[in-house]
């Protein structure tokens, strides 16, 4: 007998993925997690039904939330991560020895509990000594917070569920006030292809750009996510993603990527037209 895993992009559209068998399978209070081993992708993390990484291209997500910002802010010491409970953020963040401190706010603690035991690939620096994991709501933690942070990475899961309260207006000036006055917010920031996610899209910009004074996504291409084409918010009080990068700086630290790179950078802030028009009328 064949097994599949099926998620629903719209409608009309799923993706299908065969798989070996069920690693791992979990109703937390939030959500339910399972575990997949597959022929193509290697493990799989779902939550609720909806695909959150796979081992094969997972390295495309971790290295554009982290990298992008950490060229343009070589100096970025403190950050807070909100989300991430897989890890793979977080293992692109400890790769830099200038970064001192890291706070990670995950809602779900059975998600960290069940990535470090059978994701070890995304979940290997969550004991690193720089990285201070707290379980609570992200939504909340930020809140407390102010003049705290260089980057906040918004980690999270799409607009509904757990994640829900990581679009809102609210919370995006809550991570103004958590920021110092160069400081930088980076936030998954769904899909400009199908209409839902468009949608979602939308909204997230119009509420960052209602926060902040500098407000652009840029693009990466993800096969396993709904249509491929998926996109990062960038926000700033100060720096700009292509005047302020400091792309020969990064290109002497060494790290070796898969995908990022200085030249990628600033081709993932071109966007096409219809992305541009999706944003002027948000």
């Amino acid at each position: 007998m064949e097994l599949w895993f099926s998620e629903p992009h719209t409608k009309n559209v799923k993706l299908s993925i065969k798989i070996k068998r069920q690693v791992y399978s979990e109703q937390s209070r939030y959500q339910r997690i399972d575990i997949f081993d597959t022929f193509e992708f290697g493990r799989i993390l779902v939550l609720d039904g909806f695909l959150m990484l796979t081992e094969k291209d997972e390295f495309i997500y971790h290295e554009m939330i982290t990298h992008v910002p950490m060229c343009v802010n070589p100096n970025i010491k403190n950050v807070l991560v909100i989300g991430a409970g897989d890890g793979g953020t977080i293992r692109e963040l400890t790769r830099y020895s200038t970064i001192e401190h890291i706070d990670m706010v995950e809602i779900d603690e059975k998600v960290v509990e069940a990535c470090k035991r059978f994701l070890q690939q995304t979940a290997s620096s969550l004991e690193d000594s720089r990285v201070q994991i707290t379980y609570t709501d992200g939504l909340k933690f930020v809140r407390t917070q102010q003049d705290q942070y260089d980057l906040i990475l918004v980690d999270s899961t799409d607009p509904f569920g757990p994640g829900e309260g990581l679009f809102t207006r609210e919370f995006y000036g809550n991570c103004f006030k958590a920021l110092k006055e160069d400081g930088i917010l980076i936030n998954q920031h769904e899909s400009p292809f199908y209409s839902d996610d468009a949608k979602s899209m939308q909204r997230a910009h119009k509420n960052i750009a209602a926060s902040f004074p500098i407000a652009s996504v840029y693009q990466f291409h993800l096969p396993t996510y709904p249509s491929g084409h998926w996109l990062f918010g960038f926000a700033s009080k100060k720096y700009r993603p292509l005047e302020d990068m400091h792309a020969k700086e990064w290109e002497t630290l060494g790290i070796t990527t898969k995908y990022y790179n200085t030249d990628l950078h600033k081709g993932a802030f071109y966007i096409p037209n219809y992305v541009k028009e999706l944003l002027e009328h948000a």
